[in-house]
């Protein structure tokens, strides 16, 4: 039986849960993140032991939680089909445009936060963290007007009944790797690695090799306000990226065509338009805020 581990919140497991049904005879390891020090890498740790120990075979992570550079022993062995990477809008409105000036919304992600700022600076950004339940449960009690979360996550905890409309990718570009799902395993380990491609997505793997190598090349963090999505249509990849300041004052945005066959060197064009553009300076200056 392939042992899958997996953090203990709801989503993780629920996440780990649509893994194991894929795959068919597996079993789900628990871990916790509590305790860990650090940005979004803390969410891997505990996965990442694991598989390191031997008490798991595949981790599963939401990708867009992966840090850009791989811990040793470990590699990416396959991603399966990924679901719709769009950020939404839960609370008062039928679109951005129709949001009360000043609205209060709350988000733990600084690329939201730029990205909202950007084009609508009258709304009051507040930060907002805990899982999506205690999220959700501070917007009803009336303390937000609106959060701001992954359309992926509310999906696959049922929770989709909640949006209010989605921010297209023009407005809010998403986090690299945001609605995919890496499944993890130590290299080497040739029976876990057959598991995980045996329910991998080509598409899916090229779309997020893009983003990470934009992230990669501009030596960005999980904390980064930073955007990057990719779509592969046919024989195509366009990759679109947002770098920008947290209070929405100052930002650039980017989009480039590629060869889906090559999906880091398209990745890596984007990185370096953006750099020739100002986007390490910028992403400097939004570290030192």
């Amino acid at each position: 039986m392939i042992r899958i581990a997996t953090r203990n919140s709801a989503l993780a497991k629920a996440q780990a849960g649509q893994v194991a049904a894929l795959l068919g005879n597996a079993g789900l390891v628990e871990v916790s993140s509590d305790g860990e020090m650090g940005d979004k890498g803390r969410f891997v740790r505990g996965v990442e032991r694991a598989l390191l120990e031997g008490r798991a075979d595949i981790g599963v992570h939401s990708a867009k939680d992966l840090p850009g550079e791989m811990t040793e022993g470990l590699a990416i062995a396959a991603v399966p089909v990924r679901e719709d990477p769009a950020d939404v809008w839960i609370g008062i409105g039928d679109s951005l445009d129709e949001v009360p000036e000043g609205a209060r919304v709350g988000t733990a992600s600084l690329r939201r936060r730029a990205q909202l700022l950007a084009v609508r600076p009258d709304l009051e950004v507040s930060e907002l963290h805990g899982n999506v339940d205690t999220r959700l449960r501070k917007l009803a009690d009336g303390e937000l007007d609106a959060i701001v979360l992954a359309l992926a996550g509310l999906r696959r905890l049922g929770r989709e009944d909640e949006v209010a409309f989605a921010l297209p990718t023009e407005t809010m570009t998403p986090a690299a790797g945001q609605g995919a799902l890496a499944l993890q395993a130590r290299e080497g380990d040739a029976d876990a690695a057959a598991a995980a491609i045996a329910i991998g997505d080509e598409t899916t793997l090229h779309e997020l090799t893009a983003e990470r190598a934009v992230v990669a090349l501009l030596e960005a963090s999980c904390a980064t306000p930073i955007g990057v999505h990719a779509r592969i249509e046919g024989e195509q990849l366009a990759i679109e990226a947002f770098v920008g300041l947290p209070d929405g004052s100052e930002w650039i945005r980017d989009r480039v065509e590629g060869d889906a066959a090559e999906p880091a060197g398209a990745g890596a064009l984007l990185a370096e338009r953006l750099l020739s553009a100002g986007a390490r300076e910028l992403l400097a200056q939004a570290e030192a805020i």
